[in-house]
């Protein structure tokens, strides 16, 4: 009896099997969207083209401090204002990149810039960013950008440039975030960034090879998506000859900072 049963339930199975290359044939000759068998392919083609292009071309803007916040050192405190804005469509944006440090205790600018770049989407995580930086602080210069910003595998949010500047130097820079959710509104942040240089600049105290690493860490509480206070630490380190340009002027090459600021969109 069980024998005559597992033989029978064998026989449903493949024929069952035996009918799935059909299905999947009969669903390939079917459409997309059963819309199309009532209104037409030609009309209903017009129509997805047409929320395209008034959904996914849609010029928006975007404005984000993405840090404000005060770095509390042992032998000074630093300013820091790191921010973006853009206006565009999903395809192509103008991207606005500035970051400012302020040391109050001096009352100045210790560095100071602002990007200008043609950003548009090679796919749908990264885009390819290409335009104009002017540094005013610590010395006026003007730099050709190109590089790519994203999102990597596993939601790790990149920015990575390089930059030639009007007197032939090329230096770049790569930051990477990610954000881990301990609750719905408390966000822990993990940050990094990079910095590199293909010569010495010693008018900038600056060496060749890697130059600086940044590393930091964020805890903030979204009282509002758009409004996000926070506290963290941020470690600082210059290597090389870098480091030692810095240690000859008097400053020091690495660094630890207590960090309170704000978070804000729009």
């Amino acid at each position: 009896m069980k024998q005559a049963v597992t033989l029978r339930a064998l026989a449903l199975a493949m024929g069952a099997l035996s009918l799935i290359p059909a299905a999947l044939a009969e669903e390939d000759e079917k459409p997309w969207s059963m819309a199309d068998e009532v209104w037409g392919e030609a009309a209903m083609n017009a129509s997805r083209k047409a929320v395209v292009d008034n959904h996914g071309g849609t010029p928006t803007s975007y404005f984000q401090a993405e840090r404000f916040e005060l770095q509390a050192f042992d032998d000074e405190d630093v300013l820091l204002l790191d921010g973006n804005a853009w206006f565009g469509n999903d395809e192509n944006k103008l991207w606005l990149k500035t970051e400012l440090e302020y040391l109050p205790d001096e009352g100045e600018f210790e560095e100071a810039e602002v990007q200008a770049l043609w950003s548009h989407a090679i796919s749908p995580y990264f885009d390819f960013q290409a335009g104009l930086r002017q540094d005013f602080e610590p010395e006026g210069r003007t730099h050709l950008v190109a590089g790519f910003q994203g999102l990597a595998p596993y939601l790790f949010e990149t920015d990575t440039a390089a930059f030639l500047s009007d007197d032939g130097d090329l230096t770049a820079r790569a930051e990477v975030e990610y954000e881990l959710l301990l609750s719905q509104r408390l966000i822990l942040q993990p940050r990094a960034e990079l910095g590199f240089s293909a010569q010495d600049i010693p008018e900038l105290e600056t060496g060749s090879g890697v130059t600086s690493l940044d590393a930091g860490l964020r805890l903030r509480y979204e009282i509002k998506r758009e409004f996000a206070p926070y506290i963290g630490v941020e470690w600082q380190k210059r290597f090389g000859d870098t480091a030692d340009y810095i240690e000859a002027a008097g400053g020091a090459s690495e660094g630890t900072a207590f960090v309170i600021g704000l978070r804000a969109w729009y």
